[in-house]
């Protein structure tokens, strides 16, 4: 028989067995955490901050680390070796930027690229901003024309288009093609608005360098364009194409800088741009790889999706309705901004129209 000590012996060593595996459940053992460094466009920098704390919280034994580039200069930066880091998890603006990842390493390697599919953890669309003032002469229907910014940008200042002879020259601002997706979409837009598909026309060719000469030092990514242009402000810079999701995020700052914040115009066509998460292979094991999948399932579950939208994204999982977000920028009855704006959106530019975006951009003078 067993007696009434062995029974307690058991009782107190069960309590340990529990007690351990609560532990190693929530409290980092060394040896035994991830070290996950994800490297995103800096579009995304403020809500992966904000899901960053959220995740570790959850998965004490994960540690992210966040580094963000222009996504051009991601897919460069990984191929060519010059980071002084091992990127765990890529997230680029834009899938297809994946996809010339994958088809450059492809040649050079003869190994997969990455982990698993990538996924698409949210999206957003490419939209024109200008003060209002600048806007109501420039876009007189209230709608972005192309062909009516190449002849502002032709004509050189505001007075030859119908402005105020104090606004002084005309200032477009895009980021540079040979570096950030954003850049390379209005690029690519622009080119068909002239109804060709062909890059390598008189025309295509000129619209490139009227564009490059007019930009001043472009910026290397969307946010850091769309910061610098409220801090520049009318007279300085006056249109810009950015993605809607910073455009709404940082309308109130905009308002606070300026008094009198911009307005977002819908391009149409435009492109939707899907933010996309992918794992890749090289110098990274399996654990770690792991440990970015459970990043990854944590990005799009409907909570972490929510907070996308409250930073202008749209979301790519769950039915979410865009208003019922609390904190929503569709709440904040933001200038032209619209939850279903009627525009058609075509897909993102294959990895060869981005080549030769890149190629003609550093050719023309």
């Amino acid at each position: 028989m067993t007696n009434h000590k062995d029974i307690t012996n058991r009782r107190i060593f069960s309590g340990i067995i529990t007690c351990l595996a609560l532990a190693l459940a929530y409290v980092p053992i060394p040896g035994l955490s991830q070290k996950i460094i994800v490297v995103s466009g800096s579009e995304l920098a403020e809500p992966l901050e904000e899901l960053e704390t959220k995740f570790e919280e959850k998965y004490p034994n994960i540690n992210i680390e966040l580094k963000f580039q222009g996504s051009q200069d991601m897919i460069n930066n990984y191929i060519d070796k010059k980071n002084d880091f091992n990127p765990s998890l890529l997230i680029p603006a834009n899938g297809e930027l994946l996809d010339e990842l994958n088809q450059r390493w492809q040649s050079q390697n003869n190994s997969k690229t990455f982990y698993e599919e990538p996924t698409a953890i949210a999206k957003t669309f490419l939209v024109g901003i200008a003060w209002p003032e600048r806007g109501k002469i420039l876009f007189r229907n209230g709608k972005f024309d192309w062909q009516k910014l190449e002849t502002a940008m032709i004509a050189g200042n505001w007075q030859k288009i119908g402005g105020k002879q104090q606004w002084g020259s005309f200032d477009f601002v895009t980021t540079d093609p040979t570096r950030s997706n954003s850049g390379q979409i209005t690029m690519n837009l622009w080119a068909l608005s002239k109804g060709n598909n062909n890059l390598n026309t008189p025309a295509i060719k000129s619209l490139f360098s009227t564009v490059k000469r007019g930009v001043y030092l472009p910026p290397r990514s969307t946010d850091i364009l769309l910061q610098e242009f409220i801090s520049r402000g009318p007279n300085d810079a006056d249109v810009a194409t950015v993605y809607e999701s910073i455009a709404l995020y940082r309308w109130q700052q905009s308002g606070a800088s300026k008094n009198k914040p911009y307005q977002v115009y819908y391009l149409n066509p435009t492109v939707e741009t899907l933010a996309t998460a992918a794992i890749v292979r090289r110098d990274v094991n399996e654990a770690t790889a792991n440990a970015a999948g459970k990043f990854i399932d944590f990005l799009i579950q409907p909570e972490q999706q929510k907070v996308f939208v409250q930073y202008g994204f749209r979301p790519t999982h769950g039915n979410i309705d865009l208003v019922s977000v609390a904190n929503s920028p569709w709440n904040q009855g933001i200038p032209g901004a619209q939850v279903n704006p009627q525009i058609s959106t075509l897909a993102a530019p294959q990895p060869s129209v981005l080549g030769e975006i890149k190629r003609l951009w550093q050719r023309v003078q």
